[in-house]
């Protein structure tokens, strides 16, 4: 069950709402991050961004534009995003692997298991390519992270009517460019256009 909407805006001032609200949307965050990126310890330093993210900009979350989940979710597109820019900037193994935390043996096998388990993800992830970046991050925050088109569209900044039509076109999109195996799990997922 979702936390209370209320609660989000306590998050960077109270210890119990902030762990309450880290319990609650960690095993999605973590989903959203090992759909992304493939290294192990860089999904667990952006899980964690997001979070520090998300104490930071708490005071800013509007619930009349997304729910606690759903600024979350946009909360991790940019912190990603922001990743993917850095990682652009600076190509050099020395300055990816500067800064990182260690991970023990047991963190470092849980995520690289979660990891494999979202493998396929990340292949329809490259299929995604083929459809510009605006769509694909609808298409992304609807079929993989669960929000409703009226969610996605708040956290792009677009209607709600915009958003479910560049879903339809999307969706088309992708299935064109899937092998037809692949583009038999797309047509299985969850893109039925619902506000």
């Amino acid at each position: 069950m979702e936390q209370d909407q209320t609660e989000v805006h306590r998050i960077g001032d109270d210890p119990d709402a902030l762990e309450a609200f880290y319990r609650e949307h960690l095993p999605a965050v973590q989903r959203f991050v090992a759909r992304r990126v493939a290294d192990p310890h860089l999904a667990a330093d952006l899980t964690a961004d997001v979070f520090v993210a998300a104490i930071d900009g708490a005071g800013g979350y509007r619930p009349d534009r997304a729910t606690p989940g759903g600024w979350l979710m946009g909360v991790a597109r940019n912190v990603v995003a922001s990743e993917f820019r850095r990682q652009r900037r600076h190509r050099t193994a020395e300055r990816r692997i500067a800064g990182r935390r260690l991970l023990d043996a047991d963190a470092l096998a849980r995520i690289e298991e979660r990891i494999d388990v979202e493998r396929e993800s990340r292949e329809l992830y490259a299929a995604l390519a083929a459809v510009p970046e605006r769509d694909r991050a609808l298409i992304e925050l609807v079929a993989l992270d669960g929000l409703s088109v009226s969610e996605a569209a708040a956290v792009l900044g677009v209607k709600p009517a915009t958003a479910r039509v560049r879903l339809h076109r999307s969706r088309a999109r992708v299935q064109t460019h899937l092998r037809p195996p692949l583009a038999e799990a797309v047509a299985a997922l969850n893109l039925e256009v619902q506000p």
